[in-house]
C-alpha cells in the first residue's frame, strides 16, 4: 500500500542500496544477511512475495569487474536465498537474473543485484495487465521476518 498510496519517501542522493547498507538499519531496509562481501535485502516493491535482491556491498555496476571473494559471496547468498524461500514460503520455481544497464531494464544500473522472485503455478493473474496493481497476499513484513529466521539458522550451520 505504500506504493500505492505514493507514501514512499525520497531517497537520499547517491546509491539506495550503499545508502541502505551503511544505515544499519537492517529491519527497516529489509535487509535478510550480510557477509563480508555481499548483502541480501528483500525487494521494497516486491513482483511477487519473497521477491530478494543479492549485491556485493561493493559499489560497482560492471558484472566484469567482480572479484572471485565476491563472485563466491554472491552465489553462496544467492543458494541461501534459493532455500530460505523453499523452506520459508514453498515456492514451485524461481526467476533469478540480472538486468546490466538502463537500457536492459536496470533501475539502480550502477550497483549491480541480483532478482530472486519466486513463483507459484498460477501466480499470473490479470491485475497487472489490466490495472497495473500486484496482489501480494501476505505484509511485506510478515515476510521478512520469516525468511531472516531461516537466513540465521542456515548461517548457523
Amino acid at each position: 500500500m505504500e506504493y500505492i498510496l505514493g507514501e514512499n519517501k525520497k531517497e537520499k542522493p547517491g546509491c539506495i542500496f550503499c545508502n541502505r547498507l551503511k544505515r544499519k538499519q537492517d529491519r527497516k531496509d529489509l535487509i535478510l544477511m550480510r557477509s563480508k562481501n555481499a548483502t541480501v535485502i528483500m525487494n521494497r516493491f516486491p513482483y511477487n512475495n519473497g521477491h530478494l535482491m543479492v549485491m556485493p556491498n561493493r559499489h560497482i555496476g560492471d558484472l566484469q569487474k567482480l572479484n572471485t571473494r565476491e563472485v563466491a559471496e554472491i552465489h553462496k547468498l544467492l543458494s541461501l536465498s534459493l532455500d530460505a524461500m523453499n523452506k520459508e514460503i514453498r515456492p514451485d520455481g524461481f526467476n533469478i537474473g540480472l538486468n546490466l544497464g538502463k537500457v536492459a531494464g536496470a533501475g539502480v544500473a550502477d550497483h549491480i543485484h541480483w532478482h530472486i522472485v519466486p513463483r507459484w503455478n498460477g501466480d499470473t493473474n490479470f491485475m497487472p495487465v489490466i490495472s497495473e496493481t500486484k496482489v501480494m497476499p501476505e505484509h511485506l513484513q510478515s515476510v521478512y521476518l520469516r525468511l531472516r529466521r531461516s537466513f540465521w539458522e542456515a548461517n548457523e550451520k
